[in-house]
């Protein structure tokens, strides 16, 4: 029997090496450019609107003539790190809980206020569980799964005495995981994810491109 005749190679030209080289290029330039574009914009926000609060006399760019880069940010660091020494003496607790109390009696902007308080006191609580653990959660129905982050394994008895068990959690939205929605799920339709949740961060920005292979991670169920 005689084999098969052979197909040759095709042969590569020119311009299948300049365009293999452009889009090897945009995979190398793109997450740099980006990350610039995002790190710029942000430094350029915070400036745009710290800056202008500094008395011009205080202000380096009054002298110079030209624009410090960073320079708001800077301003806004140093401001916090002295707000929060203030606040760690007995007259500045004072102040603090006198300014609370102010704002404690406009109506909405009380609960407004509350609600933003007990959060930062949350994220900034060493003890806090919120968002440090990743989960596929069966929603929104059955044999579906997304990725979310757990915020609370105790939501209160408001919750609970509806969905006995109930978890809290955060399902982000791709490809933006600071917008999302709040669901309470029982554990059984929680799967724990064996990877930090910066890389389940990358899957949902990436809309899942990044393989689980990639992410190193697999699953198994939660109290098993």
């Amino acid at each position: 029997m005689t084999p098969p005749p052979t197909v040759p190679p095709k042969r590569r030209t020119i311009w299948d090496s300049l365009r293999d080289s452009f889009f090897t290029g945009i995979v190398v330039g793109a997450p740099i450019g980006i990350t610039i574009w995002l790190v710029w914009s942000f430094v350029s926000f915070v400036d745009h609107h710290i800056t202008p609060m500094i008395p011009a006399a205080a202000n380096p760019e009054t002298y110079l003539k030209v624009a410090i880069p960073g320079f708001g940010i800077l301003v806004a660091v140093v401001g916090l790190t002295l707000l929060g020494m203030l606040t760690a003496n007995i007259i500045g607790r004072s102040l603090l809980r006198l300014g609370e109390q102010v704002v404690m009696r406009v109506p909405l902007v009380s609960g407004i206020y509350t609600a933003l308080k007990q959060v930062f006191e949350t994220f900034a609580s060493h003890e806090a569980s919120s968002f440090k653990e990743a989960v596929l959660v069966e929603y929104p129905s059955p044999g579906l799964w997304v990725i979310a982050f757990i915020t609370s394994r105790s939501p209160g008895g408001d919750i609970t005495g509806h969905a006995e068990d109930a978890i809290a959690c955060f399902v982000p939205s791709t490809p933006n995981p600071a917008m999302g929605q709040l669901v309470y799920v029982p554990p059984n339709r929680l799967r724990k994810l064996d990877m930090s949740v910066e890389k389940a961060v990358k899957l949902i920005i990436t809309f899942g491109v990044l393989s689980v292979d990639q992410a190193n991670g697999d699953t198994k169920v939660i109290g098993k």
